[in-house]
């Protein structure tokens, strides 16, 4: 599915195919019948000149995204393509303009995470000699595009290196079912072709060029925080397109990452672990006003609509809707400036080099048993002290505190899954429902804030505030019912024995 977003912003298409390799001396396959393909329409013959963008160093080649500017074909263009899954990319596209040897603003602000402000160079040139072919069902619809490349490469870098090879290729038309790629890749297969071991043309051409990726380090946190790294940048992208859950789950990855480092803080050097905890902190305050401005809104409005008509009074979706959206936009502002601060930058390179050293981080076994002990022995003092309390706005902040360190304990748990296997599967579990309990709690508390200020200006512009009082009334009681699950939730968790891998 295509879609285009506003602003001259790019152009974005899911992108679902496979790559064979096939002798040059063999016929391409004929698909009909395959599937629910009955026809092969002739044959359409395109020269494509493509020339890929990359750091001297082939950051993004490394990642899985490629960036071409190409001629020739019906999709000439700027194009940037992302990684989903191994079958899946995203490819996001730009018309043509501006100097050849200049990458638009537009596409390499979204690579900025993997550049890290490294110049973006013409790193490979690639012509195709193109022969697709459409096909179609039986009423005539296309389904796939079979392609007959025969592609002449040349790459930079630190030596020059040539090729010239024949592909083929199999993407599916928008809107085709997934699987009708798994009934073609059995007759192409069938017909002699082999999968190719390379997710894109300038992957294999450049193959001896780019720096290995790596597989796991053997050390457990460091890879966790290279997960949550690779989940920061991902999400960046994101972020920056305003799509749907960026924002949440680059800061759970940030989260994720703090948590790490101050639980795990005695496994590493303790002058890094805690500046990159202040920094991460930072960042997480900077996406904090997007993610809760979403929260909140979604929130509310569903609230609203699920009262009856009769309760609705004055505009109230329209003034909800115009205070979310004047929030939306200041925050989405303050994030994107966060992102495109060197401060930012400066963060992404130490973390960067933090998982690039396992060698320096201690995975001893009996010390990250000890550091999850820790978070669970704060996780129960957090309780202690919110039930001593008073219900108010000082409990309130105390749950919020005891959310926090359930937080905490659950994301080290997720950390030594690879040492404890299901050892702490179901306290991991019951430690997340409270997670999850005190959260909504917490929501609510601060949907009372909200709604106390949209009834004041509602008032101010002489619009009835009454749905404003009631749903303010009925998030009272809401907190009140989490206050009381999450009660029950702790009484289950605290009466059973603690996993004898924390003892």
């Amino acid at each position: 599915m295509v879609t285009k977003t506003q602003g001259g912003a790019p152009v974005a298409e899911a992108e679902i195919e496979r790559k064979y390799d096939l002798a040059a001396d063999k016929p391409i396959p004929a698909l009909v019948p395959a599937g629910p393909v009955t026809n092969q329409a002739e044959p359409r013959v395109d020269v494509l000149d493509a020339t890929y963008f990359d750091t001297p160093d082939f950051r993004l080649a490394q990642a899985g995204i490629t960036l071409r500017r190409r001629l020739g074909g019906s999709d000439e263009g700027w194009h940037l393509k992302l990684p989903v899954s191994e079958d899946k990319r995203e490819e996001l596209r730009l018309p043509l303009s501006g100097k050849p040897e200049k990458v638009p603003g537009a596409l390499a602000k979204l690579v900025r995470a993997r550049t890290l402000g490294a110049k973006l160079v013409q790193a490979a040139h690639l012509r195709t000699e193109r022969t697709s072919y459409a096909l179609l069902d039986a009423e005539g619809r296309e389904l796939a595009t079979l392609t007959d490349d025969v592609v002449t490469g040349e790459a930079g870098g630190e030596k020059a290196h040539l090729d010239r090879w024949r592909e083929i290729e199999i993407e599916l038309s928008p809107g085709t079912d997934p699987e009708v790629l798994d009934s073609l890749d059995r007759a192409v297969v069938n017909a002699g072709a082999e999968r190719s071991r390379w997710p894109s043309k300038l992957r294999r051409l450049t193959d001896e060029l780019v720096p290995s990726a790596g597989g796991a380090s053997g050390s457990v946190l460091a890879d966790y925080f290279a997960e949550q790294l690779d989940a920061l940048r991902r999400n960046d992208i994101g972020v920056r397109r305003d799509v749907d859950d960026s924002v949440h789950q680059m800061r759970v990855a940030s989260r994720r990452l703090r948590s790490g480092l101050k639980t795990f803080r005695r496994s590493l050097d303790a002058d890094v672990a805690n500046g990159l905890a202040a920094e991460l902190r930072w960042l997480g305050g900077e996406l904090g006003p997007a993610r809760d401005n979403e929260v909140l809104d979604e929130r509310l409005h569903h609230e609203v609509k699920a009262l009856p008509v009769e309760l609705v009074l004055g505009n109230v979706e329209q003034l909800m809707t115009r205070h979310f959206a004047r929030e939306a936009e200041e925050a989405k502002a303050r994030a994107i400036q966060a992102l495109d601060s060197k401060r930012y930058t400066d963060l992404l390179r130490a973390l960067e080099n933090l998982v690039g050293k396992p060698r320096k981080i201690k995975d001893d076994k009996k010390e990250l048993r000890k550091a999850v002990a820790r978070s669970d022995r704060k996780l129960r003092k957090a309780v202690a002290v919110a039930s001593d309390l008073e219900p108010g706005p000082e409990q309130d902040a105390a749950l919020h505190e005891v959310r926090k360190k359930a937080k905490r304990a659950r994301y080290a748990a997720d950390t030594v899954r690879p040492v404890t296997g299901k050892k702490l599967r179901k306290w991991r579990k019951n430690v997340k429902a409270v997670q999850t309990t005190l959260g909504t709690h917490h929501d609510v508390v601060v949907t009372r804030e909200v709604l106390r200020l949209l009834g004041l200006r509602a008032y101010a512009e002489s619009e009835n505030a009454f749905t404003y009082g009631l749903l303010h009334g009925r998030s009272v009681a809401s907190a009140e019912a989490a206050h009381r699950r999450f009660a029950g939730e702790w009484q289950e968790l605290s009466k059973g024995s603690r996993p004898k891998w924390l003892k």
